[in-house]
């Protein structure tokens, strides 16, 4: 029998520092983001806003980019700065992201500092108004252009350098400039090597020769205001991720698109399991699988999966055979559905 262990003299339960932290998870969401009370101050992301400030001065960059807590990833127009979403200040918050959204954007070193470069590319342009050069237009095209709700990627070309998932920088010329110069600021990035022959490789060549001229150069606005900050946003967490989720969502297909396919890997007449269960057992692999091989966002291979496992549900389909198996042929038919889907309908813009 082991002795009781006391508490040191003095002790006490740790206090929460935010008055949400204790909340129930439907109680969280009720708070608006206005009253989560967040600051950059002292957290993991100050580390990598330096990294990234260090790495604009080993080139000889003036420009130093504020930062500051909102709802999304953004620069805003007109002000060299970068928003960075207020998920990603708390583990309570980024715990509740994934909850809500199957993934964190920017949630672990790497991904963040592959999105901070590619905002304050964004910044640059900004800052030293690159956008209003006449070769910046021939290069990128115009940035007056409004952005699209949506946009249909084509990921064999070779046009555009590819950074963030989802071929991104065919989205707008403002995100193909901030892609290309992300890529160009990545330390030893072999850019030169892994672009060989593609027409991208002319972009970056352009960034290297732009970021050559404008080294020790002040930028011409130095707008230091904070659009849409953390403080400013009434919303509440459930409203938000209600809507966030929205902007995800492609209008389901008919069920009888996948009979074929999925009689052909199930059974109609025996097995122990049901291939809804099965599904159900394995979606969250199959989803996050499938999303990292298509770069397509996570809720949208789920709501495919759940397509999917609803008609199984119809159709009374059940398994028959090894489940490893079946799993990667499942891997197989949901990656083609999705690739489907991003090829004949409108591919939402992140």
């Amino acid at each position: 029998m082991s002795a009781k262990r006391t508490k040191p003299a003095g002790s006490s339960r740790r206090r929460s520092r935010f008055h949400w932290e204790e909340l129930s998870p439907d109680e969280l969401l009720r708070v608006r983001l206005c009253d989560l009370k967040l600051s950059l101050d002292n957290t993991w992301l100050q580390v990598l806003i330096e990294r990234v400030r260090e790495e604009l001065t080993a080139h000889g960059l003036v420009l130093r980019p504020h930062f500051w807590l909102s709802d999304e990833w953004a620069s805003p127009d007109d002000v060299p700065g970068v928003a960075i979403p207020f998920y990603l200040v708390h583990p309570r918050l980024a715990a509740l992201e994934r909850a809500q959204m199957y993934e964190v954007e920017g949630g672990n070193r790497r991904e963040c500092l592959k999105l901070l470069r590619h905002e304050v590319g964004h910044a640059m342009q900004h800052g030293y108004a690159l956008h209003r050069r006449r070769r910046w237009q021939r290069v990128f095209g115009k940035s007056s252009e409004p952005y699209p709700d949506y946009y249909r990627p084509r990921p064999g070309s070779r046009g555009f350098v590819q950074h963030l998932d989802g071929w991104y920088a065919q989205s707008h010329p403002s995100e193909d400039f901030a892609e290309t110069f992300a890529v160009w600021l990545t330390p030893r990035a072999q850019w030169r090597r892994e672009y060989d022959g593609w027409p991208a490789l002319a972009k970056l060549e352009y960034v290297d020769a732009l970021m050559s001229e404008l080294r020790g150069e002040k930028p011409l606005v130095h707008d230091r205001s904070r659009p849409y900050s953390l403080p400013t946003l009434r919303q509440r967490l459930g409203e938000y991720y209600e809507e966030k989720r929205a902007r995800y969502g492609h209008q389901a297909v008919t069920g009888a698109a996948y009979d074929i396919e999925l009689s052909a890997l199930f059974s109609a007449e025996r097995g122990r399991q049901t291939a809804a269960r099965f599904l159900r057992r394995h979606r969250a692999e199959l989803r996050d699988r499938v999303a990292r091989g298509t770069g397509q966002h996570p809720l949208t291979v789920d709501q495919i999966l759940k397509e999917m496992i609803n008609r199984c549900q119809e159709l009374r389909l059940r398994v028959n055979r090894s489940e490893r198996e079946l799993l990667m042929e499942v891997v197989v038919l949901l990656t083609a559905h999705t690739v489907h889907r991003l090829y004949t309908t409108q591919w939402h813009a992140l």
